[in-house]
């Protein structure tokens, strides 16, 4: 699933390519996305430049005079800069198509993505009002997690990977993040000291910061928005790993479920 460095990479890489450009058509192959694809579009962004693309945790902001496109990647989607008449395939679903002569391909397999329309602020959506800070902005420390942690009884990976905590911290960089913070995934949230949230707050920081310079993670099937792999698998320490020695002691890393999602942690190093 396309996670917050994946998305990151995305809009590095459309941003200087489509900012400025004018949109000369829209068009909508499959209307029914994770939720309908919102009618009217076309007569709502054709003749619009685009101003900017931003991201706000894992969705993508495309900001016009008059709105701002939402995109979400889904567990499987790609954003990506094409020409305007490249060839079509089956999980091509939306193409915004733009006066340069390229167009912006959304494809996604399991149709889990989103194309929405904001007019108004879209930080204000019902998205995304009320998510966490970005965890690479000063908002987002150590003493936030110690605080919201206390008296919570859930495992500390669900608890870094719940997007009103902090954004965009997905499972493959919650267990990094957790292993250079020394801390297992399953302990209890409520019963981990400030000390210690402090150096994994610093931790998930160094992940993401790492994983967006190396454009992501490639497991499956993500491409950036220039159509290139990220490499940051190459520098995974436990995720994916189950049975392999630990990097750090040589231990065997382990694997278990924790919220419905994998988990890997070295026993000897993590506790």
């Amino acid at each position: 699933m396309p996670e917050l460095p994946e998305v990151e990479t995305t809009r590095r890489g459309i941003a200087p390519h489509v900012q400025g450009q004018r949109v000369a058509d829209v068009v909508v192959r499959q209307k029914q996305l994770r939720w309908p694809v919102p009618r009217g579009l076309k007569q709502r962004l054709t003749g619009q430049v685009i101003r900017a693309v931003e991201r706000r945790a894992k969705y993508l902001l495309l900001r016009f005079d008059r709105g701002s496109l939402i995109v979400h990647l889904g567990m499987s989607g790609s954003l990506r800069l094409v020409a305007a008449d490249a060839p079509v395939g089956k999980h091509d679903h939306f193409d915004l198509m733009l006066a340069g002569g390229h167009a912006l391909r959304l494809t996604d397999p399991r149709r889990f993505g989103a194309v929405l329309w904001s007019r108004g602020d879209p930080l204000e959506h019902e998205l995304l009002r009320a998510l966490g800070p970005e965890p690479l902005d000063d908002a987002f420390d150590g003493e936030r997690l110690y605080r919201l942690s206390r008296g919570r009884r859930a495992a500390v990976k669900p608890f870094i990977m719940d997007g009103k905590v902090v954004v965009g911290v997905g499972n493959i960089y919650a267990s990094e993040a957790l292993f250079r913070a020394g801390i297992r995934p399953d302990r209890p949230a409520g019963g981990i000291g400030r000390a210690r949230y402090v150096r994994l707050a610093a931790a998930i920081k160094t992940v993401l910061g790492e994983a967006i310079a190396q454009g992501g993670t490639t497991l499956r099937d993500f491409v950036g928005g220039d159509g290139r792999p990220g490499y940051f698998a190459q520098h995974l320490n436990v995720y994916g790993r189950e049975g392999e020695p630990c990097p750090a002691c040589g231990a065997a890393v382990r694997q278990a479920v924790l919220g419905q999602r994998a988990s890997y942690w070295c026993p000897r190093c993590q506790r």
